[in-house]
């Protein structure tokens, strides 16, 4: 990374650490770019130019956690699809565990604030979206509608995973460590342990709509 990139994300992670600590005493709605900006000691246009809106500014740090990993992923060489998106989990947590504090404000303010949670929720599709992708390019070209549905598939498990540890993880500061909670969900999915809904034990012949095998 060359000098200018330095101080670009220098200049990035200064405005949002600012605008956390007054969303932190001021609350998101009476906080105002301009404050923002004036805390960062950049003009308002500047900070629009790295986040477009106050909703970026209170999700940039789970954003490129989000992003990070994706990226990560990427970049590997071939590897097994469920040592992956182990992978992929752990680097998500590993960034998240890095800030707890962040993570639960970003938490809180998503329950009191609709906006907020409308781009929280966004930011989940993208993740899973582009997670999505990367898997499609890591499974048989020659069968593209299977590999879709299984990189979709995929992808939406561990986008779960994450949710859940995180959410149980910032419901009880101090009790449970994220990691070892993804170990146990990785464990729970891997052995049959979690109930899954099970078949009709009567089921129906074709013609009366019984359910036909994937494409292959």
């Amino acid at each position: 990374m060359g000098l200018r990139e330095v101080k670009r994300e220098r200049t990035r992670r200064l405005i949002a650490d600012k605008a956390f600590e007054l969303f932190s005493d001021n609350g998101f709605g009476r906080t105002t770019v301009e404050q923002i900006a004036a805390a960062a000691e950049v003009g308002p246009s500047t900070l629009y130019r790295y986040f477009p809106t106050k909703e970026t500014l209170v999700l940039e740090f789970v954003e490129d956690s989000l992003a990070d990993a994706v990226t990560w992923f990427r970049e590997q060489p071939a590897l097994d699809l469920p040592d992956g998106l182990r992978a992929v989990i752990e680097q998500v947590l590993q960034q998240l565990e890095s800030n707890p504090d962040r993570v639960r404000a970003v938490f809180d303010l998503a329950e009191q604030n609709s906006s907020v949670s409308a781009h929280l929720n966004d930011l989940i599709w993208r993740f899973r979206d582009d997670l999505a992708d990367a898997l499609v390019q890591r499974l048989r070209a020659d069968e593209p509608q299977r590999a879709e549905f299984i990189a979709a598939l995929s992808a939406g498990i561990t986008m779960n995973v994450i949710e859940s540890v995180v959410r149980v993880w910032v419901d009880h500061p101090g009790t449970v460590e994220a990691q070892t909670l993804a170990r146990q969900a990785m464990h729970l999915l891997t052995t049959g342990g979690l109930p899954l809904p099970t078949s009709p034990t009567n089921p129906r012949s074709p013609r009366q709509g019984a359910t036909r095998p994937l494409p292959h």
